[in-house]
């Protein structure tokens, strides 16, 4: 495991020094002191300053205002600088300008606007990268480097004739041949057959639902461009510089087409940056869902929490501004879940410019703010947690997530255009979080020997390895659940045929002849009291026991939840999207029948989470309830450095990390880790 360069949990924001006076810079300094802010992300979007005409490059504000920070004692992760081109570069060069399924062409203004397969792009920030890693790579403040700046989140697809050269050049490397590519295509269908690669094409606007792997393989090859960029820099950087080197993926804030489990080995630490969703009623529930996400691509180490926000944002419909201790509580949760470290975007809230409305550690009212205030204390607190740096998160649960399941399950005309990749996921994780245990969310292609539980939720898209891992994990002894529409696809998305699951039709013990997919609202109820939308199927047994079946709807009697004995495990399959009290007591059943529990009884939204190395452990308890709550827990509270005997009383909306006295939790395993270790 990398162990990432400086004591205890890193803490700060980004921080935009050229978009203010050189005369706030040391005002800057002596607030991040008092916060105890110990590194900042410095440069992200100063390409158009730090070169401002090809080859020419000014460094002069830079140099001072590192000098500044190191002379403060704040670290830097310094960025390459690369994540938006400067306007000069367009103007010079319009073919490196994306463009867009019907040909529009997205111009300078924004950000990111260039054509992730530009060679001349390619040149250009690789001579940027160049220049900035030789200047500063023996620089005292800088303990990181920063590639570029959440890459792909406006241009991850571009359609131009650059993209589809370079498309044509990913597909002769993934085929080899055309007949390998028109078979994998399945282009018989519709006289889609290719004679020659020039008649490829990336999907552009067509008069009616295009190839789907035609769809899937671009989207396939428009995450691996992503990652081609992120992996030139790197390249640049590990010549020059001897500092771990990372970027900010967005897992959970609903970026669908980069896949990080397969950027994860070109990162030296997995970082992601996290906001919430203000029409989420109960957002802490996705925080933790996409911290256990970031978790299991980082193979179960400590990660980096690159970007959050202490208030509101600006990007959202309704910019929910956080209630007084929510900063505190979403902070702790990331590092509950694995964050080494907490930063935001960004350091002072901005005069102008597109993000003038999101918030910062210093708001536009200044330091003397509620947001100032919590930024302090949550600094007190970081400072009081530095020896939890290191540890891992115990999880006895994992689920199963694919990028790739995701893209080719929401593609167009299938059964039902309510079925949606992360509605089981989130269920499933939802109902985990409430009944207090922890889950790794991790490739199909993950170790899953050391879970005592495993969930498949909607994986469309299946391998033959994967579905071959999840029965030996079974047969070994352990529990799994699949929903439906999982297991329909090879990785061409071509059917699996015999009957649906198929690829986990044998594991289960049953076979569904038809889908039957619902109308809009309309509902169905099982004979087990459950109620059920969305989905129901033909499903017959074939070895499986039915625990509950359809009472009525359009299959009335028919099987909705099956389970199988499989080897020394089971094998369970929800046939219909139950509603969220059934959820609820079928994951309570998954976990009695597993054995996996959560680390200490809690009441209801009291989130409690554990963490351990090889000597100790720590109990996180974030109280999101309007009561105080109390815990069964021995050991030393170490953000009030007060020792708890049996008791732990946590008050409403506060948060505790326990260190637990030897033994307390001895019985546990160390996780296993979602992935082996990098």
């Amino acid at each position: 495991m990398w162990r990432w360069q400086g004591e205890g949990i890193w803490y700060g924001a980004d921080y935009n020094p050229e978009q203010w006076p050189e005369s706030t810079w040391a005002e800057d300094v002596a607030l991040m002191r008092r916060a105890g802010v110990n590194l900042v992300s410095v440069g992200i979007f100063s390409w158009a300053l730090l070169e401002p005409t090809p080859g020419r490059y000014e460094f002069g504000w830079l140099d001072r205002a590192l000098d500044l920070l190191h002379d403060g004692g704040v670290r830097v992760d310094l960025a390459t600088a690369t994540a938006s081109p400067p306007p000069w570069l367009a103007r010079a060069h319009p073919e490196t300008l994306p463009r867009r399924a019907d040909g529009t062409i997205l111009w300078p203004g924004g950000r990111q606007a260039y054509c992730p397969s530009s060679p001349i792009f390619r040149e250009r920030s690789l001579a940027l990268v160049e220049a900035v890693a030789g200047r500063y790579a023996e620089h005292p403040a800088v303990v990181m480097w920063h590639v570029s700046n959440e890459l792909g989140c406006h241009n991850v697809h571009c359609y131009c004739d650059v993209s589809a050269e370079a498309f044509r050049r990913w597909l002769r490397e993934r085929y080899g041949d055309l007949d390998t590519l028109n078979d994998a295509w399945g282009t018989a269908f519709w006289s889609q057959r290719y004679h020659d690669w020039a008649e490829i094409n990336p999907p552009r606007a067509a008069p009616t639902f295009a190839n789907p792997t035609q769809q899937l393989d671009f989207l396939r090859f428009s995450s691996d461009e992503q990652r081609a960029q992120l992996r030139a820099e790197r390249e640049v950087l590990k010549r020059l510089v001897r500092q771990p080197v990372t970027t900010n993926f967005m897992i959970g804030t609903g970026v669908k087409y980069l896949d990080y489990h397969s950027w994860a080995s070109d990162v030296d630490l997995v970082a992601n940056d996290h906001y919430l969703i203000a029409a989420d009623p109960q957002p802490q529930v996705n925080l933790a869902l996409a911290a256990d996400h970031t978790r299991g691509v980082a193979g179960g180490d400590p990660w980096l929490l690159m970007e959050h926000s202490t208030s509101a944002v600006n990007w959202q419909p309704r910019n929910v501004a956080k209630t007084p201790g929510q900063l505190r509580r979403n902070s702790l949760a990331h590092v509950a879940r694995g964050a080494d470290g907490v930063l935001f975007f960004q350091w002072r809230a901005s005069r102008a410019g597109a993000e003038k409305f999101h918030s910062a550690l210093v708001p536009h009212a200044g330091p003397e703010t509620k947001v100032y205030r919590e930024v302090c204390r949550l600094g007190a607190d970081l400072k009081a947690l530095a020896e939890v740096r290191g540890s891992r998160v115990d999880a006895e649960v994992a689920i199963l997530f694919d990028y790739e399941a995701w893209w080719s399950a929401e593609l167009d005309s299938h059964p039902s255009v309510d079925v949606t990749y992360v509605d089981r996921l989130s269920a499933l994780h939802g109902a985990l979080w409430r009944a207090g245990v922890t889950a790794d969310v991790v490739h199909p292609s993950a170790d899953l020997s050391g879970y005592k539980l495993v969930l498949v939720p909607t994986l469309y898209l299946a391998r033959d390895a994967d579905a071959e891992a999840l029965r030996a994990y079974v047969e070994a002894g352990g529990t799994a659940l699949v929903t439906y529409f999982s297991g329909i696809v090879d990785e061409h998305d071509h059917i699996r045929l015999g009957g649906y699951p198929g690829a986990f039709r044998e594991l289960l013990g049953i076979r569904t002849e038809e889908f039957f997919p619902l109308r809009a609202g309309e509902r169905v109820r099982l004979d087990d009291g459950s109620t059920a939308d969305v989905w129901t199927e033909w499903l017959h047994p074939a070895g499986a026991e039915v625990l509950a079946s359809y009472a009525d709807g359009p299959l009335p009697g028919v099987a909705a939840l099956t389970r199988h004995a499989a080897g020394a495990g089971a094998a369970w399959y929800v046939g219909t999207r139950l509603d969220d009290a059934a959820t609820d007591r079928l994951v309570a059943r998954l976990l009695a029948e597993s054995g996996a529990r959560p680390p200490v009884a809690a009441p209801s939204g009291v989130e409690v989470v554990r963490r351990r190395d090889a000597e100790r452990s720590w109990l996180f308890v974030i109280n999101h309830t309007d009561d105080d709550a109390r815990l069964a827990v021995t050991g030393t509270e170490l953000l009030a450095g007060a020792r708890c005997a049996g008791e732990l009383v946590v008050p409403a909306g506060e948060v505790a990390v326990v260190r637990e006295e030897a033994g307390r939790a001895a019985d546990q395993p160390l996780p296993s880790g979602a992935e082996a270790d990098r």
